[in-house]
């Protein structure tokens, strides 16, 4: 049979939609904000290997996951999948997943008996149990501390629903009906998805069928491997760090060998530091889906969303790693180290395609949760992660107010945060004199303040970029660093970025984190001043930051030319503004310098 090319476009886009369209059944019918308003879910179909063949237009740090654990399902119950069934899983450890939080849902799909696909969804619960509310405990010291792990298990066996694995699920969380919401629209994602596959193969046929997949993933490996040709052979090294945990942190090493080879990119993590006994491990699909969207972001160009394009990308790195730990290493938070992972690889490419990649960004969504119980002893948590940031760029200034390139996660607005949860939101702004300075700065910090309306609760959090700060690149200097203040009455306490332990809140306490401000790129003496300008009146920065860190002089709204060259000249001689920038940050948010 031949490909016939606009039949394969056809077939490629139909399968796009059907993924996009599991996408936004469980973003309208999900119960919990991190899944409906923060979108912390992905989705995906698979053919009738289990191999993918489109993603949804949601998470990358979810998407790259997928594969490996399609490959342990698809392994686990080779000749035991039939009509109806439903499969459930989110445990690291032998079933391919990522954290406990992430619940897959996967339902095959068959055509005349016979199987002929699978459409997937990943869906972050608010909560699963365990030492903290949220899962997202960084202190927990094994993964048996998590919350409940479950194996690959049919949730449906042959259209009946196991109610067992239901009660289970319900009885081992905190907040059931979120969940069990959140569930169901995954289930509804999975069954209307279905039947669009059903129906996109049966109008094709299952020959015809099978043979354009098999095509769609040799077309997609040979545009990325067209796309890694044109690189240079080399290896590339990059390091970067995440601070540490607790009070007296002890940096946290991420070193990344990228090595172009003709038409293939390998990533050995080789160096990295050893797994922990905290909960920031990122088991190795984790590694696999950051590897893959470091690449893509990197070479660009437009390539199909199916597995195909992963067989010219390789990843390795040491058993017992941060990045490829063994059980029981806790990974429930972490995401910090995906995002830690995203910035070294970038740091990597910039070697190899200075002007198309960015200085860091943020660092990484920011994770808040505020939990406790009610005057009528119901749970409540207050949380949704914080984005953020991107670095500047050869072509462009960093945004803000954007999430993490490899999150695509929304920030929950404060009007339902405030409607549903005993907080009132005392701030949420971006802070002024904060980012990297450059040619095109970075993006400025974002802040949020919560004041607890409850009688107590208890805070866990997960952040990250205050020792080490996002990087610059091309003599652009890095972001400014993230804090964590609780204001108790007249009293003002700084938390660690990632406390090893629950910090205690009670009623008016407030909380308040300010994200890290993103890397800058290319000399900051060089930016036009009329950008400086729109920057004073759009109240980022203050005249008196433009004056010492820019060397841009401004009387009135306007820009004295003679002066400024004067100044840029003699900030150049000196080099003050490469210190000056982070001493107006300090004074704006009124904490002393670290």
């Amino acid at each position: 049979m031949k490909i016939d090319l606009v039949t394969l476009e056809i077939i490629q886009n139909a399968l796009g939609a059907i993924a996009d369209e599991l996408a936004l059944v469980i973003m309208r019918s999900a119960y919990s904000n991190i899944v409906r308003d923060s979108m912390d879910y992905s989705t995906a179909v698979f053919d009738h290997k289990g191999q993918t063949i489109a993603q949804g237009l949601t998470t990358p740090v979810h998407l790259g996951s997928f594969p490996d654990a399609m490959q342990k399902m698809t392994s686990l119950y080779e000749g035991n999948i039939f009509p109806g069934d439903i499969f459930i899983f989110n445990d690291p450890y032998g079933s391919g997943g990522m954290h406990l939080p992430d619940f897959y849902i996967i339902k095959p799909v068959f055509v005349n008996e016979t199987l002929e696909g699978f459409v997937g969804t990943l869906a972050h619960q608010s909560d699963v149990g365990g030492i903290a509310p949220g899962g997202m405990g960084v202190y927990a010291s094994e993964i048996y501390q998590e919350g409940l792990r479950i194996p690959t298990l049919k949730l449906f066996d042959a259209g009946v629903p196991n109610d067992a694995i239901f009660r289970l699920i319900e009885k081992n969380t905190r907040e059931p009906v979120n969940v069990m919401g959140d569930m169901r629209a995954q289930l509804a994602a999975c069954n209307n998805g279905g039947q669009a596959l059903q129906a996109l193969i049966e109008s094709h046929g299952v020959k015809k069928f099978r043979l354009y997949m098999e095509e769609l993933h040799d077309y997609a490996e040979r545009l990325i491997r067209a796309e890694i040709s044109e690189l240079p052979d080399g290896t590339f090294y990059f390091e970067d760090c995440l601070d540490g945990m607790g009070e007296d942190p002890e940096t946290i090493w991420l070193k990344v060998n990228l090595t172009i080879a003709g038409d293939q990119v390998l990533i050995d993590w080789a160096g990295t530091s050893d797994q922990v006994n905290y909960a920031i491990n990122a088991t190795f699909p984790t590694t696999n889906a950051m590897s893959y969207l470091a690449v893509r972001c990197a070479i660009g160009g437009s390539i199909p969303n199916c597995e195909g394009y992963m067989r010219a990308i390789t990843a390795t790195a040491p058993v017992g790693s941060l990045v490829n730990p063994v059980e029981p290493a806790p990974c429930g938070a972490r995401g910090i180290t995906c995002f830690r992972m995203f910035d070294a690889l970038l740091g990597a490419f910039a070697q190899i395609l200075p002007d198309r990649i960015p200085a860091a960004n943020e660092g990484g969504s920011s994770a808040p949760h505020i939990a406790g119980r009610d005057h009528n002893n119901k749970p409540f948590m207050a949380s949704g992660g914080l984005m953020g940031a991107w670095g500047g760029s050869m072509a462009r200034d960093g945004q803000e107010g954007i999430s993490n390139p490899a999150a695509n996660l929304g920030n929950t607005p404060i009007e339902l945060m405030e409607t549903r949860q005993p907080v009132e939101i005392t701030k949420y702004s971006f802070v002024q004199n904060s980012g990297g300075p450059g040619r095109h700065r970075g993006g400025a910090a974002l802040q949020r303040g919560y004041r607890l309306l409850a009688d107590e609760a208890k805070l866990i959090m997960r952040s990250d970029r205050r020792k080490v700060k996002p990087y610059g690149l091309s003599d652009g200097l890095p972001g400014t660093p993230s804090w964590n203040i609780i204001n108790h009455g007249s009293e003002q306490k700084l938390l660690p970025v990632c406390p090893t332990a629950s910090v205690p809140m009670v009623k008016g306490d407030e909380f308040i984190h300010i994200q890290a401000g993103a890397g800058g790129f290319g000399d900051p003496l060089e930016r036009e001043p009329e950008k400086i300008v729109v920057d004073v009146l759009n109240e980022l920065i203050t005249p008196a930051y433009a004056n010492d860190v820019y060397g841009v002089v401004i009387n009135e709204g306007e820009i004295d030319l003679g002066a400024t060259e004067i100044k840029r000249r003699e900030l150049k001689q000196t080099g003050i503004y490469e210190t000056a920038y982070m001493a107006h940050f300090y004074d704006e948010i009124g904490i002393k310098p670290i």
